[in-house]
């Protein structure tokens, strides 16, 4: 389809370009200071502190009693299960999209669940590490179905919303320049402003990941409104990370991914683990959940850790479905590896 210039287009009054901030480029940093023994610092504490978003639904969002849930949160509760045997012993720290990699860095998160994009140089610049892929995504737009826009191809001429210091911002700039297509930007740090901004029509279309904009759809009054349009612009691998220099929290981290994987794949889910931890005897199974091999402690953890988790937390159907199949978000690319997706567990031996 041939790019067109929106009709209607409004011009940028004062309002909006006070909301525009200048976005440096991401400058390289050095690597903070080992983070060597994270997992006995959070033991001695008590408490494991997680980074989260400020507010996602379906990933990260306190309710009105400050009780988080999502997808994300559930990755926190599930390294609280593992190390504590207690969901509650989590201490969350909402972190907007430039913030969260300073408190990681500072060490005042042990680990940031934060929908966030492994690249090259958040693991080498910035000292991180990105134990495992959690959810694999994608960049979209979404505008109001009012614009008639079909096309990402058509917003040429638009004002376009995004976070600043995300991929996101970068990749809106490589595909506008790869398909000619001029857009003006509303950069706005605080997701909250940010999807108001959008909703109060101070911008054309709004881009972040497709789960973000399934998410934010979801909980707006009129959510049919919103239309997430067809293009899918980048590759988004989010998970959790870690700071460099620790590999002995990292291994926990990716091997509590690893379980919640395994376990869907086997068939074992928040409501038979016990039963399946008594008598099924295939070996991966036995080994995984504690019955012989030691895997437990060679993460750090007791026998029985993976029965805890799973019990409490689920499997990482459960996770998802219990999160994200109500925003609408279909698995996918999430889909376990023998039913074409490409969450995939290393083998627990």
């Amino acid at each position: 389809m041939r790019p067109m210039r929106l009709a209607t287009l409004r011009t940028l009054g004062a309002a909006v370009l006070a909301s525009v901030v200048a976005v440096p480029a991401m400058a390289q940093q050095p690597a903070p200071a080992s983070g060597a023994a994270t997992m006995e610092a959070v033991k001695s504490r008590g408490t494991l502190s997680c980074g989260v978003n400020t507010g996602l639904a379906g990933f990260a969002q306190p309710d009105s009693q400050g009780r988080w849930a999502g997808f994300d949160v559930d990755y926190c509760r599930a390294l609280a299960v593992a190390l504590f045997n207690d969901d509650s012993k989590i201490r969350y720290v909402p972190t907007t999209a430039q913030n969260r990699f300073t408190a990681l860095q500072s060490g005042e998160v042990d680990v940031m669940a934060r929908n966030t994009t492994a690249t090259l140089s958040r693991d080498t610049s910035l000292g991180f590490d990105f134990p495992a892929v959690n959810f694999y995504d994608g960049q979209g737009f979404m505008v109001k179905s009012s614009l008639g826009v079909k096309s990402a191809k058509e917003l040429d001429g638009a004002t376009v919303c995004v976070q600043p210091g995300t991929t996101t911002e970068q990749n809106l700039t490589d595909w506008a320049r790869a398909n000619n297509i001029k857009f003006t930007p509303v950069v706005i740090e605080r997701l909250e402003e940010l999807v108001s901004a959008y909703v109060a029509g101070r911008c054309d279309a709004y881009t972040t990941d497709i789960s973000g904009l399934a998410a934010t759809r979801s909980v707006q009054p009129q959510a049919a409104e919103h239309v997430i349009l067809p293009e899918v612009i980048s590759k988004e691998p989010l998970g959790p990370a870690v700071r460099h220099g620790d590999q002995r929290w990292s291994d926990l981290v990716r091997w509590t991914h690893y379980l919640l994987v395994a376990a869907e794949e086997f068939g074992i889910n928040s409501a038979n683990v016990e039963e399946v931890a008594a008598t099924d005897t295939r070996p991966e199974v036995q080994r995984m959940l504690g019955k012989n091999g030691g895997l437990g402690a060679m993460l750090g953890v007791d026998n029985q850790w993976a029965v805890r988790v799973i019990k409490v937390i689920g499997n990482y159907g459960e996770v998802f479905d219990r999160n994200l199949k109500a925003l609408g978000i279909q698995r996918g690319p999430n889909a376990q590896w023998s039913q074409g997706g490409q969450q995939y567990a290393q083998p627990f031996r």
